[in-house]
């Protein structure tokens, strides 16, 4: 088992009558890729803020491999930081920016500029060490911003969104690298975004922040295959929620209902005494065919075209509006608005929400 290196005890950060922080308990392990993510107005760069030492807690305990460090100011807590806006000194070269952490702890020439060639061949920048930042794009810049926070070997690196400026391709290129780096090198990072699929393709484990509180942490397969709420499980992909008649039961295996059509449904999260389920349902769990070929008919209202998928709208008087993810290579059906089809899923593709959310 990998050591606690931050715990974070009921963290709370009021601004006047709002809680940017309501109650927050997390502990961080060494060496991981822990992603904080939510919507605007969730508290993760709050929480981020506070872990760094900027935004003082009102109430709680941070501890740094035990030691208390909630009292501590920014500079004393040794934490790489690497911002959206790059905070690159413009007036410095790119090797300057990468020394300057260093010539700020006062270490000795020699050290310095080994450190500094080592940092621009972790990001590989060494052709752009005398450039300005200003001559540079903006992935090169945040490569750059990322060498600076990383030269004087911090242990944890925040790192508050910092490829939300960067266009989409540019971005995927660098969510591959950082997870390259990140396993290279094992520092302990702590990554605020609102990208839900940055959070599951980088991550070791993500926590899930609404309103100040967290809704739900884990690694991304089991946030995403086992939403505990309606809200981690609309905001970590998309899903359909269905309200499900139980018609009978036997332990885990109920039979639900929809119009006059009965189906099983594995649910393991299911009380006994529930009468209907709240499930949540994802569109590419759906199975879309000819008319009376699956358990449901209903008709196509529009179609997505995705590229490799394509997102089907589909109308039930039952069940309303449902979303159905399909690959488009080989598909059993063409879908096109107006078009008659059936759908259905396996038992086990509804997950069982907890209220609230």
């Amino acid at each position: 088992m990998p050591d606690t290196i931050l715990t974070i005890a009921d963290a709370t950060k009021r601004y006047g009558p709002v809680n940017a922080l309501d109650n927050v308990n997390l502990k961080v392990e060494e060496g991981e890729f822990l992603t904080l993510l939510g919507p605007s107005g969730s508290g993760k760069t709050t929480l981020l803020s506070a872990i760094a030492g900027f935004a003082p807690l009102t109430e709680g305990r941070i501890d740094l491999r035990g030691r208390d460090i909630t009292g501590e100011p920014p500079e004393h807590r040794d934490f790489g930081m690497v911002f959206q806006g790059y905070a690159l000194f413009p007036t410095m070269t790119v090797r300057d920016n990468i020394a300057f952490p260093l010539k700020v702890r006062k270490r000795p020439a020699a050290e310095i500029k080994k450190r500094v060639e080592y940092c621009l061949g972790l990001v590989q920048m060494e052709e752009f060490a005398d450039r300005m930042p200003t001559q540079m794009s903006g992935g090169q810049q945040q490569r750059i911003a990322l060498a600076r926070a990383l030269s004087f070997e911090p242990q944890v690196l925040l790192l508050d969104e910092p490829l939300s400026a960067l266009d989409k391709k540019l971005r995927a290129d660098l969510q591959w690298e950082l997870k390259s780096l990140h396993d290279k090198l094992g520092v302990t990072f702590i990554y605020v975004t609102h990208d839900q699929d940055e959070a599951l393709s980088m991550s070791d484990r993500v926590v899930i922040l609404k309103d100040g509180r967290i809704q739900q942490e884990g690694v991304p397969d089991t946030l995403y295959n086992h939403p505990r709420n309606s809200f981690v499980a609309d905001f970590l992909g998309k899903s359909n929620f269905l309200e499900l008649p139980v018609s009978a039961r036997e332990g885990d295996a109920l039979t639900c209902t929809i119009g006059d059509t009965e189906f099983p449904v594995m649910a393991p999260g299911a009380a006994a005494t529930d009468d209907v389920l709240n499930v949540a349902l994802r569109p590419e769990r759906i199975r879309l065919d000819q008319p009376g070929q699956e358990m449901l008919d209903g008709t196509i209202r529009q179609v997505s075209y995705l590229g490799e998928r394509c997102l089907v709208m589909v109308d039930h008087e039952a069940t309303g509006t449902l979303m159905i993810s399909q690959p488009t290579w080989k598909a059993g059906v063409t879908p096109r608005a107006g078009l008659p089809v059936s759908f259905g899923w396996d038992a086990d593709a509804c997950v069982v929400l907890e209220p609230g959310g």
